[in-house]
């Protein structure tokens, strides 16, 4: 699309150097699909240009890009490979929670800050098989014990985005004896720890979502970097890296259809299909469909990075990502409809991203809940 949210110059800088990432990561990602393979190479390729750092905050020597920037940097990531986007969207997204929140004593970022800026990989460890999604409210049954001046964690967690390749996940786990949750920043290499692969999915199959196992894991006390309270619990601008990512992919999956209809020209007509009414129909109404979208999460997300007060931010994050995900959903419809029976064709990426916007209906927030929340509002707005 020629539609540009770039603004300044060092955007346009960060922007360049990731869409010829993207272009490369595009190359690689039907064998990545195919044999369902975490992409290490497009991850290492971040980490080279400084991409994975650019969350950590100035104060601590790094970038401390705005939630705009993020999105900005994440949309086109994922026009070249949506696995690659989600997982390491994850990483930024929380680096940019921690500092924003600031739950976390200050020395306890600063410390993390460091390992990011090494190259260090993070990510949260909170769904579990008996809970589902944390968003839900489901209390974890993962565990902390306390004895002999340590912590003890023992539990099961799923769909931990980016396993192989992170240096610590951050567990969240119930602390026995007390109706406290607490957040246990744990090392990959800490006894105990295994990841079982157990990822086996028909959509981001690049993510490598793996469960996490927790077997009497031992950590110090000052492993437990945040007891939840109500912070814990406030909107999270940061998770629109998720609606992000699925218009960068609605995006590639549109620009597939417009070169196909550009030069797709059979015998039946004079010209390629692009001059056919249906044809344009659907590409215009793709554009319209996208236009939308990305003008309402921008503006969403510049609003945050303004606002003194987020607190009451939550609908109009839910609603981003409702109408991102949805869109994503119709715009990938549209695409293959244009290109016809050849967009299921194994080799086209347009059954991938097809396969792929699926999975954004079962990242948070997911619709049943934004929606009764709309309406919970609405409802109360007469009261």
């Amino acid at each position: 699309m020629t539609l540009s949210f770039i603004k300044t110059t060092r955007q346009q800088e960060i922007y360049a150097q990731i869409a010829s990432l993207a272009d490369t990561f595009s190359k690689r990602s039907e064998k990545n699909d195919e044999e369902g393979l975490f992409p290490f190479e497009n991850i290492e390729d971040l980490k080279k240009i400084g991409y994975t750092a650019l969350t950590v905050p100035k104060r601590f020597g790094g970038e401390g890009i705005s939630l705009y920037e993020m999105l900005l940097f994440q949309e086109r990531l994922a026009q070249g490979d949506g696995s690659t986007a989600l997982a390491i969207g994850w990483h930024l997204g929380i680096m940019m929670d921690i500092e924003e929140k600031k739950d976390w004593k200050d020395e306890r970022i600063a410390s993390l800050a460091s390992e990011v800026l090494k190259g260090a990989l993070i990510n949260r460890a909170a769904t579990e098989p008996q809970t589902g999604s944390p968003t839900r409210g489901g209390k974890p049954q993962t565990s902390a014990k306390r004895g002999d001046g340590q912590w003890v964690v023992n539990g099961r967690k799923t769909f931990t985005t980016m396993s192989p390749a992170l240096d610590y996940f951050l567990v969240i786990a119930s602390i026995e004896g007390t109706v406290q949750v607490g957040e246990f920043a744990i090392h990959k290499d800490s006894p105990g720890v295994t990841v079982q692969e157990t990822w086996d999915m028909i959509s981001m199959r690049g993510t490598a979502s793996h469960d996490l196992i927790l077997e009497n894991v031992s950590v110090t006390p000052e492993n437990l970097v945040h007891v939840m309270d109500k912070r814990s619990f406030a909107p999270n601008g940061w998770l629109l890296h998720i609606p992000a990512c699925y218009l960068g992919i609605a995006m590639a999956a549109r620009n597939v259809a417009v070169q196909f209809a550009t030069e797709y020209s059979p015998n039946s007509i004079q010209g390629t299909i692009k001059d056919l009414p249906n044809v344009q129909r659907l590409v215009g109404e793709m554009e319209a469909e996208l236009i939308q979208a990305r003008h309402f999460m921008y503006s969403v997300a510049q609003k945050w990075d303004e606002a003194t007060d987020k607190a009451n931010f939550g609908p109009e994050l839910g609603v981003v990502k409702y109408v991102a995900t949805n869109t994503a959903l119709s715009v990938v419809d549209k695409a293959m409809r244009i290109v016809g029976a050849r967009s299921l064709q194994r080799s086209n990426p347009l059954q991938r991203y097809y396969r792929d916007v699926r999975a954004g209906l079962h990242n948070p927030p997911m619709d049943d809940m934004t929606i009764s929340t709309l309406a919970l509002s609405a409802f109360k707005s007469l009261n």
